[in-house]
């Protein structure tokens, strides 16, 4: 996948009040929880349906969000571990980390 391949398309519908990224999947909600500080979005936690582990799926709906983050000019910060682990298999986002921290 080069750069400027955008992600597959998902409908992902930002939920400001219950602060998460939302897509439906056959089995129910996925979400990625966030909070806001000055230019960041901290992607806090992975929440899935029960039985789902569809990591394409997961993978598919993080690069949405970072899609969504450079769009926006934000600096994404993983908390979550998964979401760590994907900036390591994906080291073209690591862009989109603030200045110092390391992955």
């Amino acid at each position: 996948m080069t750069n400027m391949e955008p992600a597959e398309t998902m409908e992902i519908k930002d939920n400001t009040f219950a602060r998460q990224f939302e897509t439906v999947v056959p089995e129910g909600l996925l979400s990625v929880e966030y909070s806001f500080q000055e230019k960041k979005i901290f992607l806090t936690k992975i929440n899935t349906p029960e039985n789902f582990e569809n990591q394409s799926v997961i993978d598919t709906l993080l690069k949405n969000i970072m899609e969504l983050s450079t769009e926006k000019n934000f600096r994404v910060v993983p908390i979550h571990p998964k979401i760590a682990a994907f900036f390591k298999k994906n080291p073209k986002y690591k862009e989109l980390l603030p200045p110092g921290i390391r992955i």
